[in-house]
Formats: structure tokens, C-alpha cells, sequence
């Protein structure tokens, strides 16, 4: 019988973050195939790495929608309170001590992400996402998303049954269970890392509607999207990450496939410059990276 090991744990964690970046997103975006059919299978992806397609949307596209609004974007609270993504003044409530030191625990929180999907059971019975809900997004009350209800559910026992109980009841053992965490923490670092880049770094955006209730000019949409999101590397990084490291030129174009981000970026920059709109590119992804964590 083939025994786990933590070899394989590292390879099938990073190998499920690249479902989910690879795969998954653009699909759940529309943008992976011009049937419709096809998108929705794909999408799938997010429930056999342990999410759900439509939880993720609902999130995700709300996200979209509202790019580092600190009120408004779920991505940027789904970290608090032991994560501070927003940057709120000084004598908010919401800060605390130990987020001087975040920048060295962040990893440590990261790590947890699977986790926190894989269990969280409550979200999947209902198809609410938390985050989407307290923002106002009603999901649920689409008969569309209502009706999946069953499938979600199903595909996260089927997953379980897969990544849990087929390893434990083979080899019950803390080994096996250490075997399955080291997965989850490499796909969780994998996901989370990459994803917390896109959005926090050094002078984004924080809040698009800031400057717009200076003026009384409304929001520019997509001068928002530029300057709440940076961009890194090339089309070698695109390819191993789903494109997502063209984050600008994702938040412009999200039903666009990423295969084609390398080939529009150069055009991107060009009429970023024109419009003196600030577009953010790090060569390398470590340099987006050092970027966060000064952040």
C-alpha cells in the first residue's frame, strides 16, 4: 500500500493552490472558456481543493466590485481581527497592539486557511459567505445559487471523505494526521501569499471613494482598480500562477482568459502613464513581497 509522506503533502497542497489559481478563478470568472458549460465544471475546481465555487463568487465578486474599500471589500476584513489589511488611523478600536508585529506572524495566520475552508461547514449549508453578507451582497436569495445548495454540501463530503477519512483509515496514525496538515499549510501558503500580495503594499490604494468625497467627482472604476492593485513579473509567473500576478490588468479585465494579461500589459502601462494614473510593478515577486510586509 502507498504510505503518505511529507514529500507528497508539499506536492498535493501546492498542486491543489494551483487548481486554484490556474483553474478555478478564471473559470468562476467566466473567462476560461466561451461556454458556458465549461466555466461551470471548471469552476468546480474550488470543491475538490477544499472550497466552494459559490461561496467563492459570492466573495470574490463582491471583492471586484469594491477593491480595497475598507467597508466594502471582503477580502480586506477577512483577515481581522488578528490581521489588519486596512489601513485604519491610530485610535481605531480595530487596532491593537500585537498588529505592530504582524508583518512577522502573518505567515503563522496564513497557514491556517485551509483549514478554515475545509471545516467551515455552516457557510456551506447555507451558501452565504460571511464576508459578502456583511457587506449587504444577498446571494442567497437567488433561487440560481439557493438550488446548489445540495451539491456544495455534497462536494465538501465527498472532499472530506477524499483528503480525511480515506488517509486515517488506511493509516491511523499522527504521522497521517501531520501528513494532511503539511498539505493543508502548503496549499494555504501557496493561495494566501500570492493572494495577499495583489492588494497590499506600499501606498495602494486604500480607499478609492476618498478622494471622490473630496471633489464630488464620482469614483473613476477603473482608475480604482489600477492603483488598489499591482502587477509582477512576466508571463513565465503568469503561467504558474493563473495570470494573477497581473492583478492589474485582472481587476480591469476579469472576464478576459489570463492567458492573454502578458500581451495587453505593455498597452496598459502606456495609457496608465497618459492619464497620470499610478500603476504599480514589481519586476520580481519578491520585490512585491518586501512590499507587503513593509506595508
Amino acid at each position: 500500500m502507498q504510505q503518505t509522506s511529507y514529500t507528497l503533502a508539499i506536492i498535493y497542497g501546492v498542486s491543489m493552490a494551483l487548481i486554484g489559481l490556474n483553474v478555478q478563478h478564471d473559470a468562476n470568472h467566466g473567462a476560461a472558456s466561451r461556454k458556458v458549460w465549461i466555466n461551470d465544471l471548471l469552476g468546480l475546481g474550488a470543491d475538490f481543493i477544499g472550497g466552494c465555487k459559490w461561496l467563492w463568487m459570492e466573495k470574490h465578486w463582491t471583492h471586484h466590485a469594491y477593491t480595497n474599500h475598507k467597508d466594502q471589500d471582503p477580502d480586506g476584513f477577512a483577515g481581522e481581527p488578528l490581521l489588519l489589511f486596512n489601513d485604519y488611523p491610530p485610535t481605531s478600536p480595530k487596532r491593537a497592539f500585537y498588529h505592530s508585529y504582524q508583518a512577522l506572524y502573518m505567515v503563522v495566520v496564513l497557514d491556517g486557511y485551509w483549514l478554515s475552508s475545509v471545516f467551515d461547514f455552516p457557510q456551506v449549508w447555507t451558501l452565504r459567505d460571511a464576508g459578502a453578507t456583511k457587506v449587504g451582497m444577498k446571494f442567497d436569495d437567488n433561487p440560481w445559487i439557493a438550488s446548489r445548495t445540495k451539491y456544495a454540501v455534497s462536494l465538501r463530503i465527498l472532499y472530506h471523505i477524499c483528503n480525511l477519512i480515506i488517509p486515517l483509515y488506511n493509516n491511523f496514525s499522527w504521522t497521517t494526521v501531520g501528513h494532511i496538515n503539511v498539505m493543508g499549510i502548503a496549499g494555504s501558503l501557496t493561495l494566501g501569499l500570492l493572494f495577499t500580495l495583489s492588494h497590499n503594499f506600499e501606498n495602494a490604494d486604500r480607499d478609492p471613494t476618498v478622494q471622490a468625497r473630496k471633489t464630488g467627482e464620482p469614483v473613476c472604476w477603473f482608475k480604482a482598480q489600477v492603483e488598489t492593485s499591482s502587477t509582477y513579473g512576466g508571463m513565465i509567473a503568469g503561467w504558474l500562477t493563473g495570470g494573477l500576478n497581473f492583478q492589474v490588468e485582472h481587476h480591469l479585465f476579469p472576464r478576459m482568459s489570463s492567458a492573454w494579461y502578458p500581451y495587453i500589459a505593455p498597452t496598459v502601462r502606456e495609457i496608465c502613464a497618459k492619464h497620470g494614473v499610478r500603476y504599480v510593478y514589481y519586476p520580481w515577486v519578491w520585490q512585491n513581497m518586501w512590499s507587503t510586509v513593509q506595508y
